[in-house]
């Protein structure tokens, strides 16, 4: 069974970027961005075809940039492309890339594609989620999971982070929590130097906040155990400990802001026993 998120929770449209409102132009949101990828002017003017002059002028108002310019530059700053936007406006321009609600028509194929590649993934757990984790669509071996779990984490619009780490969620159930709690917090604090947002920056201080279960401990591997390629996630489930590790899909060159936004999950059984029960449970 896929469910599918509706409503605000599925393409939530952020607020304009006060960087981008603040009547300075596109010149220091520019400076900005290339000091956070610790470039020099030299070397993003030569990506850009350009002269470090000519970008010290943009960083410092002397010149304003060309749309085209905008672009290129962002592009060889690794700008996502809300933030593309938002640079757009504060030089002047339209916004280039549009944001269609995940339910439009004009995105069918895109959620029909979502949709059998994770039920095709079934019985091993995958998952759809925005730039802030919530939940978009989930495949069968997510519900599994989450069995149990209490509804107030369930609706209206699940959070994967919230799922994973809040005391009533499954942190309860994993048996390596500090390492996998870890692991996803560092995840969120690389996004959030990457992506100025602050909608994630508040998610992540909300689930870092979480106080982790006074019983909680990274077990000791028993005799014999798989060696993981991988961090796994090890979970209770029935009396059963399932082992996973994961990895993330984005979409390559997306040109709306919704699809640059989605990530899809999967779950990889680490070991022949995770994977032999949860092909048993599918019959």
């Amino acid at each position: 069974m896929t469910i599918v998120a509706s409503g605000p929770s599925v393409s939530p449209t952020a607020p304009a970027s006060a960087s981008a409102t603040d009547g300075k132009g596109a010149g220091p949101l520019l400076r900005a961005w290339r000091e956070r990828r610790r470039i020099s002017q030299l070397e993003l003017a030569l990506r850009a075809d350009s002269s470090a002059r000519h970008i010290s002028f943009i960083e410092t108002g002397r010149s304003r940039p060309s749309e085209e310019m905008v672009l290129r530059l962002a592009e060889h700053l690794d700008v996502p492309v809300r933030e593309r936007n938002s640079l757009l406006l504060a030089a002047g321009y339209a916004p280039h890339y549009p944001e269609t609600p995940l339910d439009d028509p004009a995105l069918d194929a895109l959620r029909d594609g979502m949709e059998r590649l994770i039920q095709g993934y079934e019985p091993y757990p995958a998952l759809v989620v925005d730039a802030t984790y919530t939940v978009v669509a989930a495949n069968r071996g997510i519900a599994m999971l989450l069995d149990g779990v209490p509804e107030k984490l369930l609706s209206p619009a699940p959070n994967a982070m919230r799922l994973t780490l809040h005391p009533e969620g499954l942190a309860p159930r994993i048996r390596n929590l500090h390492a996998w709690r870890g692991h996803l917090l560092a995840q969120m604090d690389r996004q959030i130097a990457l992506q100025r947002s602050e909608r994630l920056r508040a998610l992540y201080e909300e689930v870092a906040a979480y106080p982790v279960p006074e019983d909680a401990q990274d077990d000791d591997e028993p005799a014999g155990a798989v060696a993981y390629f991988a961090l796994p996630m090890r979970i209770e489930h029935d009396g059963r400990i399932l082992s996973f590790v994961s990895s993330i899909s984005t979409f390559n060159t997306p040109m709306d802001v919704t699809v640059a936004e989605l990530a899809i999950e999967t779950f990889l059984p680490a070991d022949p026993a995770t994977a032999k029960y949860l092909h048993t449970l599918a019959g």
